[in-house]
């Protein structure tokens, strides 16, 4: 890895917002350390990239002497405050998330608690055999859905609803946005036939269907394996700025249905079963209707990260997001065959088991089974 050695007397760095959407690793290092010496004062320390994940968020470890925090570097005003203000939060109903030490809005730049490398992701694959589950990885899950259910119904008490960004909750058009993703940057990339009247119809109807339940809790939004961050046996938690108000089942479901995680189907039940426990243990909801709405909720959320992974593999070329299309469409193909039970998606449902025969998706399925 490659590092830089800060010294406390480097020049100070200013730069204007035009040249912060074209900085590279050392112009951003030198802001950083700018930054740092304007919070915390004249200090030698030493900075060092932490790897790139799927935004455009930036992240650095900064280490003086035996200490560390982390740097992010990002030119999204609105996904700062968000991050800022819902992390204070957070931290004021005792939720697990990272201290800010330092927000500097001017350079696009904050400074929080170093939570470590390992994320539920990198902890799941430290195991010989990631499933089924073992009773230490049953645990850590258990208590990442107990804490899921305090961030949904504590963290939205008294929320900061202007702070959400891009919109206040998982409205039609927000849903809209992540089935058309899903059709621009999966279906389309991969030439899966289907027709655009009708698949239009079954967004609608698939929309009408879920805005049913209301929007009454938190919804992280982006609630999967590399945004929890494993501490010995406890989780903490990270990448939040997307959250709004929402239905509960949108966010278990992406925890549940991550494609990057190989999940028997018998520890996906038992841990939905101890989630709705939990949940309606606190909020005396209906169990029998969380569950007639999850399944509509779980396609949603597989056919966005569907999308995401169309765009960041097919399109940008990243490997590691093509190798997550082939789990993560038999994942939907899954999901398809419970939500058919709840609600009628003819167009959508044939579509969705059309991706398996396309010439791109039998060739990604090849290089996953060589």
């Amino acid at each position: 890895m490659i590092r830089w050695i800060i010294l406390a007397k480097e020049p100070d760095c200013r730069v204007s917002n035009q040249q912060l959407q074209t900085m590279n690793d050392s112009q951003i290092i030198k802001l950083l350390s700018s930054g740092y010496r304007e919070l915390f004062g004249n200090k030698d320390i030493d900075i060092a990239p932490l790897p790139r994940s799927g935004s455009d968020r930036r992240y650095y470890r900064i280490l003086n002497g035996k200490e560390s925090i982390i740097a992010a570097f990002n030119n999204n005003f609105e996904e700062n405050e968000a991050f800022i203000g819902f992390t204070k939060h957070f931290r004021s109903k005792s939720l697990p998330v990272p201290e800010i030490f330092g927000y500097l809005p001017e350079k696009s730049v904050y400074y929080l608690q170093d939570l470590g490398d390992d994320n539920l992701y990198t902890w799941l694959h430290k195991k010989t055999l990631i499933s089924p589950f073992d009773m230490e990885s049953r645990e850590l899950y258990r208590k990442i859905l107990e804490v899921l259910v305090a961030f949904q119904t504590k963290g939205i008490e008294g929320l900061n609803l202007d702070l959400c960004y891009p919109h206040r909750s998982f409205d039609r058009q927000s849903m809209m946005w992540d089935m058309n993703y899903f059709k621009y940057m999966l279906l389309k990339l991969l030439a899966v036939p289907f027709n655009e009247r009708r698949l239009e119809q079954d967004f609608n109807t698939l929309a009408d269907y879920l805005l049913e339940t209301g929007q009454d809790y938190f919804l992280y939004r982006d609630f999967q394996t590399a945004n929890v961050m494993v501490i010995g046996n406890d989780p903490w938690f990270i990448d939040y700025q997307g959250g709004r108000k929402g239905a509960p089942q949108y966010d278990v479901a992406s925890m549940l249905y991550d494609a990057k995680i190989p999940m028997d189907d018998n520890d996906r039940e038992t841990l939905l079963d101890h989630y709705i426990d939990c949940f309606c243990s606190v909020t005396r909801e209906d169990r029998n209707k969380f569950r007639g709405y999850y399944s509509g909720f779980s396609m949603i959320r597989v056919m966005q990260a569907l999308g995401a992974f169309g765009f960041r593999g097919l399109y940008e070329q990243k490997p590691t997001f093509t190798e997550s299309i082939v789990p993560g469409v038999a994942v939907l193909n899954k999901i398809v065959d419970q939500a058919q039970n709840h609600v009628r998606l003819t167009e959508l449902f044939a579509t969705v088991r059309a991706i398996s025969s396309t010439p791109v998706y039998l060739k990604l399925l090849k290089k996953k089974r060589s």
